[in-house]
């Protein structure tokens, strides 16, 4: 086997020490991903835009660069991906929709301008589900996205791309966004680590918003250790980004190696109850025993309110939603109708040639939720009941360190097999929603197989701005098992 033939089973750090020493190019390590997304991609559809010429260009800009002494950050002569709704200089940003199949971005979202100057080399666009509304990567106006360990399988979503991207080697880190799981039950269903930091941690400049008060950007990678580094890169204030905090970015890699000794580990009893799929169950437990070996505490926690969370969130987000896309009329940017007849022609037809079915959907029951005579009755109580839910949170933290169980109730299911039944899709998301309608920092790293083959998640819960607590729980977890570096036979 030739260098080239395995660079993509290194890590991000791996990658980017290889650079810096000359065991290999930037160049050879971006023809090594080209490649393979050239031979694999047709079968995953995991991007929706290769950005190949550009990539090379990037890579022998950057070369130059690091022989000159001028570039040794922790990103630099990295590859990655991005998820198709983060805004880039140039390239095509569609959301996976129709409505913005043309739209080429005048600009760079905050983290992509970060990652660019940080010396990384953007290898495409990952598919996700239309505008980030989905759990399963079936909802994109360019094609279902298929899982890696079994193509027969959804990837999850909304970050369906992204995960069978990481899962399947074709670039060692993208950015996804999570605003009700997107990231961490993908990262469950494909094998890989993800994390949705605190909402505020991550500028949200140049990301294409679903729902505001929600929508998050993160990491998914092979590992924790990936992750922190490339949170390192991207963490931080960013003036353009009114929800952006204005607090210190620690080093997420300096206690990666701290002892986990003596941590409370708090486990809600609703999370284990029905609903739990049993082969799901017997993973996270024999996870969570290995955590009790190493020296943590393990307590029951109790989140009385989160099975409102579903209902809740299909409130906020559908009407955070139904805001959010009227800006796109036809009018300004993305798609405009053939021939209308007038402004009102225009509009509706625009919007219905250009949404698929999912965010049709949903911007009718936001639009619902807040209109005149029904918003005290939906959105005002789904807010109520949303403090109540952060506040069940706040109790638990009291108590524990962090908070642990399944990131999803099952494991990947069957392409097509929830598609028409839309409850079904939604409660998916049963355990992680909670976690983002508080507002919390939520990760789900690799824990095993189940008895069906398939891969399992555990989500891990942290306190407010803990992300770097998280990272080095799950990067001790990846030091006494090897799940993370497991390779799908064909893609390795």
């Amino acid at each position: 086997m030739s260098q080239a033939d395995s660079i993509h089973t290194l890590s991000l750090k791996g990658i980017r020490d290889g650079v810096q020493s000359g065991d290999f190019s930037v160049m050879e390590a971006t023809d090594a991903y080209l490649d393979r997304i050239e031979r694999f991609n047709p079968e995953l559809n995991a991007y929706i835009t290769v950005t190949r010429d550009a990539a090379k260009a990037q890579a022998v800009a950057i070369d130059n660069r690091i022989r000159k002494g001028e570039l040794s950050g922790p990103m630099a002569g990295v590859p990655y991906a991005l998820k198709d709704l983060f805004c880039s200089e140039g390239v095509r940003t569609t959301c996976a929709s129709n409505m913005l199949s043309n739209f080429i971005s005048p600009y760079d979202a905050h983290v992509a301008e970060k990652l660019k100057v940080a010396g990384g080399v953007l290898l495409g666009k990952n598919n996700m589900d239309e505008f980030a509304m989905g759990s399963s990567n079936e909802t994109s106006a360019f094609g279902n996205v298929c899982n890696p360990w079994d193509t027969s399988k959804v990837p999850g979503g909304s970050s369906g791309g992204g995960a069978a991207t990481i899962a399947a080697r074709l670039a060692p880190m993208t950015l996804g966004t999570d605003t009700g799981g997107s990231i961490r039950q993908p990262a469950s269903f494909c094998n890989i680590t993800g994390i949705k930091p605190t909402y505020g941690r991550i500028s949200r400049y140049g990301m294409i918003a679903f729902a505001s008060s929600l929508d998050q950007c993160g990491p998914m990678a092979p590992s924790a250790e990936d992750c922190a580094i490339t949170l390192n890169v991207i963490a931080g204030l960013d003036s353009r980004d009114s929800t952006s905090v204005d607090l210190a970015v620690p080093d997420y890699t300096a206690t990666l190696n701290d002892s986990i000794e003596g941590l409370r580990i708090g486990l809600p009893k609703q999370f284990f109850a029905e609903g739990l799929d049993a082969q799901v169950a017997e993973v996270i437990d024999r996870a969570i025993q290995q955590f009790q070996a190493k020296g943590a505490i393990i307590k029951e926690v109790s989140l009385p309110n989160s099975h409102l969370a579903v209902p809740v969130y299909y409130v906020v987000a559908p009407a955070e939603c139904s805001s959010n896309l009227s800006r796109f009329d036809g009018v300004r940017f993305g798609h405009r109708c053939d021939d209308p007849k007038d402004l009102r022609d225009l509009y509706e037809r625009s919007r219905w040639e250009g949404f698929g079915a999912e965010v049709k959907r949903r911007i009718m029951i936001g639009t619902y939720a807040l209109s005149a005579g029904y918003y005290d009755a939906y959105y005002l109580k789904a807010q109520q009941v949303r403090r109540l839910i952060k506040q069940d949170f706040d109790t638990a933290f009291k108590d524990v360190d962090v908070i642990m169980g399944p990131s999803c109730p099952t494991t990947a299911f069957g392409i097509g097999a929830k598609k028409d039944d839309p409850i079904a899709m939604y409660l998916e998301d049963l355990y992680t929603i909670p976690v983002s309608l508080a507002g919390l920092p939520g990760m789900t790293f690799p824990v095993g197989f189940a008895a069906d083959g398939l891969p399992v998640g555990i989500q891990l819960v942290g306190n407010y701005f803990e992300e770097a607590r998280m990272l080095n729980i799950a990067h001790q977890y990846q030091q006494w098992t090897d799940w993370h570096t497991c390779l799908p036979a064909k893609f390795a």
